[in-house]
């Protein structure tokens, strides 16, 4: 009986490939003793390979609304960006604080649903059923981004290219691929799940029109997570010199991103997203977004090398042992290459690894654990941590 596999009698091609790539620009690989120099080349190549140059763009960022919620100052804001609407964000820190505070952009996912993208971290008035259902499944039900504020913390939470506030404008696209969402109600559910299988449908046409363009979904991506940064740095409650990030899933991919190129990001917390591309490549490729596929990068990183590239910054990554987005082999394949890379830098101890049972998700759990890493790395002794 013939074996199968997501691309047939081709898959030896594409193993043949991925064998090949022995990721020179690993730190594993690296022969010299300077890490910073290390880094520096590096980080030199992925921006080369992302291949976003972006036009210069004031902030301009302004609060377009604020209120005080259970202890918490909310404000949602916004700024420009290069091309398309506003970015909107939400910014939560906690109403009684004393002096500057550290912060973590929280990084929304992907999970199939682009309509919405920071509200999926976020606890708001009048919620929508379609987002209390989604947190359950992905969060345990939890506002991830409220809980870590109430802790101490300033928490962004910014919609990325193509959710949210950034989506693609439904009506702006040819008609032959957007029937659904143009004969349903705006804003009704059903519109909402028109919209986030439209978009998931299209993600191709996006990314081969950017590739074709010369320049990389995950280049805008990961431009936009580093303007976040951007905003926070202006904000009086922040202290520029504790910031961290972390994310589920999709936002997991934009932490590798940020946290790797970023020097602003003191500790990162990367959850459901990390394998090795050689088990992807072979067995999980169908599970994954456009967003994660930069040319060429294989051939000089794998995917926890990215991560690395945050040099000695704190770096925890949160594998869910049941995963279908991954193998357990990449997962723990990855771990191993994450513990030698942070060993052979001599900061074992920026590394951890942990795995949980059960599926994709980010559970009570996991964000507690979430939550002590970020305290550890980016709290004083005079925080007040809750």
């Amino acid at each position: 009986m013939k074996m199968k596999s997501l691309i047939g009698n081709y898959l030896p091609l594409a193993m043949n490939a991925m064998e090949k790539c022995s990721f020179p620009l690993s730190f594993l690989a690296y022969e010299g003793a300077d890490i910073e120099s290390w880094r520096t080349t590096t980080k030199a190549k992925v921006m080369e390979l992302l291949a976003y140059q972006a036009d210069e763009c004031p902030l301009q960022a302004s609060v377009d609304r604020s209120y005080v919620k259970d202890g918490l100052v909310v404000e949602h804001v916004s700024y420009e960006q290069p091309f398309g609407p506003r970015t909107e964000g939400i910014l939560l820190y906690p109403s009684e604080r004393e002096g500057k505070l550290p912060a973590v952009v929280a990084l929304h996912d992907h999970g199939g649903f682009k309509y919405f993208g920071k509200e999926k971290l976020v606890e708001l008035d009048d919620e929508p059923e379609i987002i209390t259902e989604f947190k359950q499944a992905a969060y345990e039900g939890s506002s991830w981004a409220t809980k870590l504020a109430k802790r101490g913390y300033v928490v962004f939470v910014p919609d990325v290219f193509l959710w949210g506030s950034r989506k693609l404008d439904a009506e702006s696209v040819t008609e032959e691929f957007v029937q659904p969402v143009l004969h349903a109600e705006p804003g009704s559910r059903a519109y909402i799940e028109a919209y986030n299988q439209f978009s998931g449908e299209h993600e191709s046409m996006i990314a081969k029109t950017l590739f074709l363009a010369g320049t990389t979904w995950t280049g805008i991506m990961a431009y936009e997570d580093r303007r976040a940064v951007d905003y926070l740095l202006t904000r009086p409650e922040v202290d520029g010199d504790r910031i961290g990030c972390g994310g589920l899933s999709g936002g997991g991919l934009r932490t590798i991103f940020l946290a790797g190129l970023d020097d602003r990001i003191k500790c990162s917390v990367c959850i459901g997203f990390m394998s090795t591309n050689r088990e992807v490549v072979a067995h999980r490729i169908q599970r994954h977004t456009w967003m994660m596929h930069v040319p060429h990068l294989s051939a000089y990183l794998d995917m926890p090398d990215i991560i690395s590239l945050n040099g000695t910054g704190a770096v925890m990554v949160q594998y869910d042992i049941d995963d279908p987005l991954w193998t357990i082999e990449g997962q723990e394949e990855s771990d191993r290459k994450l513990k030698g890379i942070y060993e052979k830098m001599g900061a074992g101890d920026h590394y951890r690894g942990l795995f949980y049972p059960g599926p994709h998700k980010f559970d009570n759990q996991m964000q507690e654990d979430a939550f002590q890493w970020f305290d550890q790395w980016l709290c004083n002794a005079n925080d007040t941590v809750l």
